[in-house]
């Protein structure tokens, strides 16, 4: 990545502009042309990212795959985010980036990052179509997953503690929130 200077003035921000974004550690984002910065994630927020990845791979099947982020997915050429984990079909990456919606994407909330998951990120993946959307609080030990239906988010399962439940999509398994923390 080369390092920008400056920020264009008067216009938003454009995919074209991201890739100029210093690599810092810092998780830069673009949602509708706004730069979105947020610090380097907490040793739970990413303990409870590497339990879902392993339990996301564990029954991925060969078509598919699941990505960490950083991992950059298109949504616009506005919207460019970084969820903390995707399944996507593996025909749809690219070396740099998934430039369409995954077939899942798996936010892990953060103190900085909770309203800006709950609720404009999710707008941004249903308006793009991500089949389905998983929010994990790792600190209330809840995972709510959404299903795309007829273009809107439908809550399809709300777990909490040591509460067990089917996924269905995008394929199915057995989750449990206390089972997701380090």
């Amino acid at each position: 990545m080369t390092t920008m200077t400056t920020l264009p003035w008067s216009r938003p921000l454009t995919h074209h502009d991201l890739q100029a974004m210093p690599d810092d550690g810092h998780r830069y984002e673009l949602v509708d042309g706004t730069l979105v910065v947020t610090p380097a994630p907490s040793n739970r927020h990413q303990g409870a990212v590497g339990k879902l990845h392993l339990l996301l791979a564990a029954k991925c099947p060969h078509e598919l795959a699941v990505r960490l982020a950083p991992f950059e997915v298109r949504l616009a050429d506005d919207t460019v985010v970084q969820p903390d984990l995707i399944v996507t079909r593996r025909s749809d990456l690219t070396d740099r980036n998934l430039p369409v919606a995954p077939l899942l994407a798996v936010e892990v909330l953060s103190p900085s990052t909770r309203l800006f998951d709950l609720n404009l990120k999710n707008a941004r993946y249903e308006e793009a179509g991500c089949a389905s959307y998983w929010v994990f609080d790792p600190i209330g030990l809840e995972l709510v997953v959404w299903q795309l239906r007829d273009g809107r988010y439908d809550e399809e399962l709300r777990l909490t503690g040591e509460a067990s439940g089917t996924v269905s999509a995008p394929y199915e398994m057995q989750v449990c929130p206390v089972e997701l923390i380090d």
